[in-house]
């Protein structure tokens, strides 16, 4: 299966507007934003668990992101609520669940040899750092390699012109983002290629987690 596999091109969704994918497994659905393989698949989703839905035991060869949306998402090795994030690296594996339901960003099989040691955070608790100009705060996340962040946006926050290296993704967790070539409210997904260049602002404020230097051409 192929969903948005060139990472050469731009890409902006609004996962609200796509249809719910029933999987595997009873109870559990998954929206896909781009994806490159079958069932095993170097994957971006947002995933549903029904109450009571179970997936079975599995390992990530290349690793797993999840930010928690709502909900209270579990595993064996304890149960995480809205705001949680969970990096698990490659050759992990669990057992996911959810006894209340939950919606999650997924992405699966992008981790590389030195992101080696699982990490949780808290992002209700976890502190926030003064960004590079006034009106952005940034919460770093994932620690080994090539990191994602969350980011802050106070209202009429806006940010020089610059280009990414890399590539860059974005996932509107709240509020609205844009940037030059449009606006993207919560729910909204976007994938700029390497050398990609914006100019971003929040009129309202918002918070997006944010990827980079991931989408580097082949």
């Amino acid at each position: 299966m192929f969903i948005n596999p060139d990472y050469s091109q731009r890409v902006v969704l609004r996962h609200h507007d796509l249809p719910w994918i029933e999987s595997p497994e009873a109870g559990v659905e998954r929206r896909m934003l781009d994806r490159t393989g079958g069932e095993v698949a170097r994957a971006t989703s947002v995933v549903r668990y029904q109450p009571g839905a179970r997936f079975s035991a599995h390992t990530h060869d290349l690793g797993e992101e999840i930010l928690v949306l709502d909900g209270i998402f579990s595993d064996e090795t304890g149960d995480y609520p809205a705001g949680s994030y969970l990096m698990s690296p490659p050759g992990s594996r669990h057992a996911p669940f959810s006894e209340t339901g939950c919606t999650l960003f997924v992405k699966l099989r992008h981790l590389g040899p030195d992101q080696t040691v699982r990490e949780v955070v808290d992002t209700r608790s976890a502190p926030w750092h003064q960004g590079m100009v006034p009106g952005l705060s940034v919460m770093p996340l994932m620690r080994q390699g090539a990191g994602s962040t969350l980011v802050r946006w106070a209202p009429e926050t806006r940010f020089s012109t610059h280009r990414h290296y890399g590539g860059e993704e974005i996932f509107v967790v709240r509020g609205v983002f844009s940037d030059e070539h449009g606006t993207y409210p919560e729910g909204s997904w976007i994938r700029s290629p390497h050398m990609s260049q914006h100019t971003p602002f929040s009129e309202t404020g918002c918070t997006i987690f944010v990827k980079t230097g991931h989408l580097l051409p082949d």
